[in-house]
């Protein structure tokens, strides 16, 4: 049987460990999908910059519209990233009947809907495991090999770039923006890093997680999104005395009420396994009905684990290359008319338990009337930590641990905190999760 031909645009750093996979993993591939995979097309913006890897066969254009309506290429492999040119090009590839492989999780997590409306009624596949946490199959493993279950909640560690930070700041004792700038020197963040650091690369992905786990269309604007520019040093430091890891955390669960659908830095106590997680690596936690809590690590970008991604696509794309469309396993898992219109939870109405730390005089009577205010507003503490103050200062830092409460009770309670002439500046607010099996 002839091998599937496919147009790659994108000739960057996944682009690249996508080609260097397929050719030295050729006769495995094969062996998987009933039939070879090669790239005969592929788009790049520089046809002269040097590359790593063997480019030997391939037509390279810097025209990635002639790519995707090329008569030879039946699979479109998507590199480029963004969403406003990768949607473009997605979408015609689909009208010209032609399946799309792609690794871009702002375009599926904003414009998924729209896309694999269209890929259904063309008959085609989309395929997109490579666009949440790097080389993790955790697209497949939520889809299909949890498929048996009712998906109570997920909570990943899905950008590394925050996590290494994280790491870094609690490690080596470092600030945020010393390891930032280390970050960026060493290739793990952009010269702007505002979707790192702010969350908005994690809301993408925990979108496209939350639509798998529970069947609701991807809601992108409907995901709280905080980032970690706001943490201390002394943050970290206080949550490890206490037992805790600050993690970037992406978590959404099933509630009564609604989806919770949330990113932020989050507390975590120390023994969960997904606390340990380091560096640059992701990881996710799925807890199902039937299964309990998985848990699922690896490296979440890099050249050959993101190309690990967009290669089985490509071999599940093959392998139903002639399978009734009908029949094909379902985008967002669930059947397209079976998706649900639950809705995405406020996030002044989602529950949990808080980190506060706070500049109070050093005076009596203050921390009676912080735990006078937390009292009315319902929010009961579990631990304390007062610091001496600094030599010089009239100010001590207090850190307070409290119980779970809806976060409209916090809001009101950290406003009326922060108006009284005791306390100094603003409240530092980290939200925290046990992520336990209960």
């Amino acid at each position: 049987m002839d091998p599937v031909k496919a147009g790659l645009l994108g000739l960057g750093t996944v682009g690249g460990g996508t080609v260097s996979v397929l050719r030295r993993n050729a006769q495995e591939i094969a062996r998987r999908a009933g039939r070879g995979i090669v790239i005969t097309h592929a788009a790049a913006r520089n046809l002269d910059k040097p590359r790593s890897f063997d480019t030997a066969g391939i037509e390279l254009t810097s025209d990635p519209q002639s790519v995707v309506d090329h008569p030879d290429t039946q699979v479109i492999i998507e590199l480029i990233g963004g969403d406003t040119l990768a949607h473009e090009l997605v979408m015609r590839a689909i009208a010209n009947g032609k399946h799309v492989v792609t690794a871009n999780k702002a375009l599926i997590a904003k414009h998924g809907n729209e896309i694999f409306a269209a890929a259904r009624g063309r008959g085609v596949m989309v395929a997109f495991e490579a666009a949440v946490a790097g080389g993790i199959p955790i697209i497949k493993a939520i889809r299909e090999g949890l498929a048996g279950n009712h998906i109570q909640w997920v909570a990943g560690i899905i950008n590394g770039t925050g996590n290494f930070i994280l790491t870094e700041m609690r490690d080596k004792g470092r600030d945020f923006a010393d390891v930032l700038a280390e970050a960026q020197q060493l290739g793990y963040a952009e010269a702007d890093p505002t979707f790192d650091v702010e969350g908005i690369d994690a809301a993408h992905k925990l979108t496209i997680l939350a639509a798998i786990a529970f069947g609701i269309p991807l809601q992108f604007e409907s995901t709280y999104t905080e980032g970690i520019t706001r943490i201390t040093r002394e943050d970290v430091e206080y949550a490890e005395e206490l037992g805790y890891r600050i993690k970037h955390l992406g978590l959404t669960r099933r509630t009564e009420q609604g989806i919770e659908l949330r990113v932020h830095p989050t507390l975590i106590p120390e023994r969960r396994l997904i606390a340990n997680v380091d560096g640059v690596m992701n990881a996710v936690l799925v807890m199902g009905d039937a299964v309990g809590p998985t848990l699922y690590y690896g490296a979440g970008a890099g050249a050959e684990p993101t190309a690990s991604a967009v290669v089985a696509d490509l071999v599940d794309v093959v392998r139903a290359l002639t399978s009734d469309p009908e029949n094909r396993v379902p985008h967002l898992a669930f059947q397209p008319d079976a998706l649900s219109d639950v809705p995405i939870l406020p996030m002044e109405e989602v529950q949990t338990a808080y980190y506060l730390r706070m500049q109070a005089r050093d005076e009596p009577g203050v921390l009676a009337d912080v735990a006078s205010i937390l009292g009315e507003h319902g929010i009961s503490i579990e631990a304390v930590i007062q610091q001496e103050p600094q030599p010089g200062s009239a100010h001590a830092s207090v850190i307070m641990l409290t119980y779970r409460v809806p976060e409209r009770n916090m809001n009101h309670a950290i406003a009326a905190i922060e108006a009284l002439s005791s306390i100094e500046g603003t409240v530092t607010r980290i939200r925290m999760e046990t992520l336990d099996a209960s």
